[in-house]
């Protein structure tokens, strides 16, 4: 069992990650747990631990997924990390634990055909006559969500002023605090406008509730129940997924990806780099029809 000298240095170590890292709480869980189960297998002993008892460590975390295991041995590098800059050890010996660094999982995403079936089923709710403003809402989400690659929360909080009839663009506020200018299709912007005109004009927001917005669980119920109606599995779409379907869409088309990683307010290019997945024989296409040599070689013949 861990010993008292380790569970207090750990109770040390997590109230500084709470105060002076602002380390969230599962974040604090998962760390408690990963540093009380190696001192229990190292007896106590993980605070005065040298390089093979880690190994050892190590050892036991072989059949678990690399991204458990980047977790836990970025866990316990902290850990070391914390016990040196505090004077309790003199040496770090972190550097015997594992860097298998985490596999990207690629994003899912759904077809053009798909996305088609989404909204031939809108359309057909639309031509009901007469029509209910709550399709009139869907048409307007659906469009922004693949017409423009939002993320759910900064649809569902656009202000009822955000998209202009006569604008192209909007600017949006995302994470960290970063604007970003993103395109809005003509399509989107026609269906914003119907739904708008249901929007009393003293409403905050574009999509207003009771209370305030559409919230992100309401958004996920109403394109589920959509995807059932279009004959999609529900557990394929979601508000993520149709963001992801519009990156992978406009690479596959030929878009540059800097533009991409601008559109979608990615602050590291690697984020917008996993789109790269699309079908080779996209690729292969596009080189055949776009790149110079192919008109050389047209004009030879």
């Amino acid at each position: 069992m861990t010993d008292s000298n380790d569970r207090a240095l750990i109770e040390r170590f997590l109230e500084m990650m709470s105060a002076e890292a602002g380390a969230a709480r599962n974040t604090l869980a998962a760390y408690e747990t990963d540093l009380r189960l190696a001192s229990d297998h190292l007896r106590g002993g993980l605070a005065v631990a040298d390089e093979a008892a880690l190994q050892s460590v190590a050892q036991l975390w072989m059949p678990l997924a690399r991204s458990s295991v980047a977790r836990k041995a970025a866990a316990l590098r902290r850990f070391y990390g914390f016990l040196a800059d505090e004077g309790f050890r003199s040496d770090d010996p972190s550097a015997a634990l594992p860097r298998p660094g985490a596999a990207r999982s690629l994003p899912k995403t759904l077809s053009i055909a798909d996305v088609d079936r989404l909204f031939a089923a809108i359309a057909d709710r639309i031509a009901r006559v007469p029509a209910d403003p709550n399709d009139l809402r869907l048409s307007a989400l659906v469009e922004l969500l693949y017409g423009s690659g939002l993320r759910a929360t900064e649809l569902v909080s656009l202000p009822r002023g955000a998209i202009s009839p006569d604008r192209p663009w909007c600017i949006l506020k995302g994470k960290g605090g970063r604007e970003r200018m993103v395109p809005i299709s003509d399509r989107a912007r026609a269906a914003v406008a119907v739904w708008r005109a249901q929007v009393p004009a003293d409403r905050l927001f574009l999509f207003p509730s009771r209370t305030g917005h559409l919230t992100r669980i309401r958004l996920y119920q109403l394109l589920k129940a959509l995807a059932a109606e279009a004959g999609i599995p529900p557990d394929r779409v979601s508000p993520h997924v149709l963001r992801h379907a519009f990156a992978t869409h406009l690479l596959s088309g030929g878009a540059d990806l800097r533009a991409l990683q601008a559109m979608l307010g990615h602050a590291d290019i690697a984020t917008t780099e996993i789109y790269t997945h699309v079908d080779a024989s996209r690729l292969v296409a596009l080189v055949n029809e776009r790149h110079p040599l192919v008109d050389a070689a047209a004009r030879r013949t």
